[in-house]
């Protein structure tokens, strides 16, 4: 049985991490709340934008002449697999489910006869890839100066990756991360990004039958909304990962503060039997030498 002295220490020591986690879980909820204003912000433009790419992606004829994020290198043997993830940790199972999403994906590409490697975004995905798939990180991008979800950082990751592509070191790019429903649930999501994925014509052209004439043409519009596709898709991964790790660790640290609470009360139920139980025995002690004499 421990000791009054020992109980009484830790007793100590869990409410002051108790303290903290309340600490963290405050500040986690009021950082949520901006993040998820961007998140929710940032969603209308990122779909708007890959509907009107698709819309004019099937109004071209895919070939040599098209451009090369639409129509991609003819093959699909190599691919590259973005796993976007968060900086920090104390936040559940945020950064695991991104992970496990990322492996399964890796596990039907690889059963596929597929070549595969990993471009690592955030630090709490590098140590898992690594364990599982040694040898297999193509890009390990420091986001350790990245302090919140800008789209600098974006174009930053989109320009490396579409020069890479370009020089051949891949045929196909997915996205990972997680998109955020609420502060309960964050949903692993794996998305294609070079090449762009073109919809069937039924749904491109859906609620758009009207006649439509470019200036200039289809290509030369595409040319340009490819590479910003790719950024805009990044950045939004970017902040819905931000607004789903905040949500997560929120409710992690509640699950701690509450856990801590639980644990002080049987502590402190333990120390005053223990306490009870020293009394007792010094009384008997004290009564038993009083016979005696």
């Amino acid at each position: 049985m421990a000791s009054l002295k020992a109980l009484k220490v830790r007793i100590t020591s869990v409410k002051s991490t108790q303290k903290i986690t309340r600490a963290m879980k405050t500040v986690a909820a009021a950082k949520l709340r901006r993040a998820t204003e961007a998140a929710v912000a940032g969603r209308p433009y990122a779909e708007r934008l890959e509907a009107v790419m698709a819309s004019l992606a099937s109004k071209v004829t895919v070939g040599p002449e098209s451009p090369k994020l639409l129509a991609g290198t003819g093959s699909d043997a190599r691919h590259l697999i973005v796993v976007a993830t968060s900086e920090r940790g104390l936040a559940g199972g945020f950064n695991t489910n991104i992970v496990r999403a990322a492996r399964i994906k890796a596990e039907e590409l690889l059963a596929a006869g597929k070549a595969v490697r990993f471009y690592i975004a955030g630090r709490k995905g590098r140590a898992p890839i690594r364990r599982f798939y040694p040898g297999m990180i193509a890009v390990d991008h420091d986001m350790s100066h990245v302090k919140s979800a800008a789209f600098a950082e974006a174009q930053t990751i989109a320009q490396d990756l579409i020069a890479r592509f370009d020089a051949g070191e891949f045929d196909v790019v997915h996205l990972i991360y997680s998109t955020f429903r609420s502060a309960l649930v964050q949903v692993p999501t794996v998305v294609q990004l070079i090449p762009a994925a073109v919809p069937t014509t039924g749904a491109a052209t859906e609620g758009a039958s009207a006649a439509v004439e470019y200036e200039p043409d289809e290509e030369s519009i595409l040319a340009d909304l490819l590479p910003r596709n790719v950024a805009i898709q990044i950045y939004r991964a970017q902040l819905e990962n931000q607004a789903g790790f905040y949500a997560s660790q929120m409710t992690a640290m509640d699950n701690a503060t509450r856990n801590a609470g639980d644990m002080i009360n049987r502590l402190t139920v333990q120390y005053n039997r223990t306490r009870q139980a020293a009394i007792t025995t010094e009384l008997v002690e004290i009564i038993s030498g009083a016979e005696a004499l």
